[in-house]
């Protein structure tokens, strides 16, 4: 590739329905990326090895390994923003597909107008994994989508460093670019402790958190949270005891006001159940006697008393 070739934003789309997959290529590709299109799990975790797209499109039921195993392997390898998208809506398969790594499951029929509004809205949330000066994921320069051409169109943000490069076995599409608990009061950190980038941790009884660096600690055990985990906890923490109702937490995980035109559905609040029960897993926290995030029945969630009950 020449030095002029412009920065532009990947998707892979791994779907085996070849009309839904060319469904999401005009969504996609209106939004700006470029895509690469597959048709099973195995060549889909290919492709993102490959590209390090920014977008990641995984259906569930698929040939060889299925969208939630696709979504465990991508989630080790890349931090790309995955979509599921499936017939599936039970929750247990909604639980399932976010607990695997997906950041939205999207139930088939979808709405391309909505979908194009979730992939907007995903990138206005940053990664876990970012610095605290970065917004949105990185993409370095790619070609045409594949497997169809289509014009270049720029992006803004920097390319990563490259070690070792990953190519999708194929004679066609763009070039691959290289990857890479106490009994009476519960601890607080000391006001104004700092964080190790700087920041300031805060504190909730023996739990901590630092937005600057997206570092969060249990009893001093760091612990490893998906983005959107965090951002939950976050925006938890920051409100203490103020009730947060699961569309206010939608419409934060938006990047949206509380005033907004967006719709949020049963969908998105099921999601949002499902992302707490995850979060809660993590933090080993018991919803029937709730050390940290408390339920406020038929509103929402928000952090538990500062003080402990009395034994």
């Amino acid at each position: 590739m020449s030095d002029s070739t412009e920065l532009l934003k990947t998707a892979v789309i791994v779907e085996d329905d070849p009309d839904i997959r060319h469904l999401l290529v005009e969504v996609l590709e209106s939004a700006g990326f470029s895509t690469v299109s597959v048709g099973n799990g195995i060549d889909g975790v290919r492709a993102v090895i490959a590209y390090q797209p920014l977008i990641t499109t995984l259906d569930v039921n698929m040939p060889g390994i299925d969208g939630f195993e696709a979504a465990r392997r991508i989630r080790q390898q890349s931090d790309t923003y995955i979509i599921m998208l499936t017939g599936l809506e039970e929750e247990a398969d909604v639980v399932l597909g976010l607990g695997a790594g997906a950041d939205e499951y999207v139930v088939k029929p979808f709405r391309p107008r909505e979908l194009r509004a979730r992939i907007e809205a995903l990138l206005r949330r940053p990664r876990s994994g970012d610095q605290a000066t970065s917004t949105a994921p990185r993409q370095d320069s790619v070609g045409p989508s594949f497997p169809a051409p289509r014009p270049e169109t720029p992006a803004s943000a920097p390319a990563p460093q490259p070690t070792a490069a990953v190519v999708v076995p194929s004679s066609q599409g763009p070039e691959p670019r290289t990857t890479s608990a106490g009994t009476d009061i519960a601890h607080r950190a000391p006001a104004g402790e700092l964080a190790p980038n700087g920041g300031t941790w805060i504190a909730h009884r023996d739990l901590q958190l630092d937005p600057d660096s997206r570092l969060v600690r249990v009893a001093g055990e760091e612990l490893d949270l998906t983005r959107t985990e965090f951002d939950l906890l976050a925006t938890l923490m920051e409100s203490k005891r103020r009730v947060r109702s699961k569309a206010d937490l939608t419409l934060v995980l938006r990047g949206e006001s509380y005033v907004t035109s967006y719709f949020v559905g049963e969908a998105d609040k099921r999601a949002i159940e499902a992302h707490m029960t995850n979060l809660r897993r993590k933090l080993g926290d018991n919803p029937a006697n709730p050390r940290y995030i408390e339920t406020v029945r038929g509103v929402g969630y928000r952090l538990t008393s500062e003080l402990l009950a009395a034994p």
